[in-house]
């Protein structure tokens, strides 16, 4: 069975298992990109002190489903999200065939990652399209971090988890100031100013990522530290944190734009992907 995964991944245009998973997983790389432009939008609604508003996938899913044709679009992004995730599981198994030794671990465990953030936002997705909504990021942060506390060695256990998530910044940061994602894109067609501009823009998308990302892992760490779970928070606490430093609302706008520009890459990425 694995030789025949091999053989329709070496014949196919990814690594994905086969063709319809293929063109799914690139609807589902258009609705992560849709998420994230939502957040970007969101964010800057935040700067201009727009209440009630939640700056997170959520919040941006909760948007989406308040369109005309918010329920279709759902279903078929989650769809699109667990197809991605699944290609990203086979790219993990046996994908990357271009690059060798730690180059296709480092890209094999990053497959991992992307895999488990699709298969989470498919759940936030889920949850809507059957009438239960969401809970704001920040409140689930909470809960899960309570959850954490509660268990034995629990602030050890929720003060792994903050490594972990600022690991997952650090990794993000590589990515981007390296910007190491061109290598899973067949852009070779492409003009060199275009393919400047898909590096440039996935470079700023990536490091806005990581940034709010590593403020996240600090808040999930201070939780841990004085065993207070009320001071984790998700992506919406990690953006008005990022307001409240000394370059204030700046700062914020710029994490937006970043934002935005990483759902303009996934457009790209979409169309271009082959890992």
């Amino acid at each position: 069975m694995l030789r025949r995964l091999r053989r329709r991944v070496a014949e196919g245009r990814s690594d994905a298992p086969d063709s319809s998973i293929d063109l799914l997983g690139r609807v589902g790389l258009v609705g992560y990109g849709v998420v994230h432009l939502l957040i970007a939008w969101l964010a800057f609604q935040v700067v201009m002190g727009v209440p009630g508003v939640s700056a997170d996938a959520q919040g941006a899913v909760g948007t989406l489903a308040q369109t005309p044709f918010g329920g279709v679009a759902l279903g078929v992004g989650a769809a699109g999200l667990l197809a991605f995730a699944l290609w990203q599981v086979c790219a993990a198994a046996i994908g990357f065939h271009w690059v060798s030794g730690g180059e296709r671990l480092r890209k094999r465990v990053g497959a991992v990652a992307k895999a488990i953030a699709m298969v989470a936002l498919a759940a936030v997705v889920l949850r809507y399209l059957m009438g239960r909504g969401g809970a704001a990021g920040n409140s689930s942060a909470v809960s899960v971090s309570a959850d954490l506390l509660a268990l034995p060695a629990g602030r050890a256990l929720l003060g792994l988890a903050a490594v972990v998530v600022l690991v997952l910044a650090a990794a993000m940061t590589y990515t981007g100031v390296r910007r190491t994602f061109m290598g899973d894109l067949d852009v070779r067609r492409l003009a060199p100013s275009v393919r400047r501009a898909i590096a440039s823009v996935g470079a700023l998308g990536h490091l806005a990522r990581a940034a709010a990302l590593a403020v996240v892992g600090v808040l999930v760490g201070s939780a841990a530290v004085v065993a207070d779970p009320r001071r984790a928070g998700g992506l919406d606490a990690a953006l008005r944190a990022l307001g409240e430093t000394g370059l204030g609302d700046t700062l914020l706008v710029v994490v937006a734009l970043g934002f935005a520009a990483f759902g303009l890459y996934c457009l790209v990425d979409a169309a271009t992907r082959r890992a």
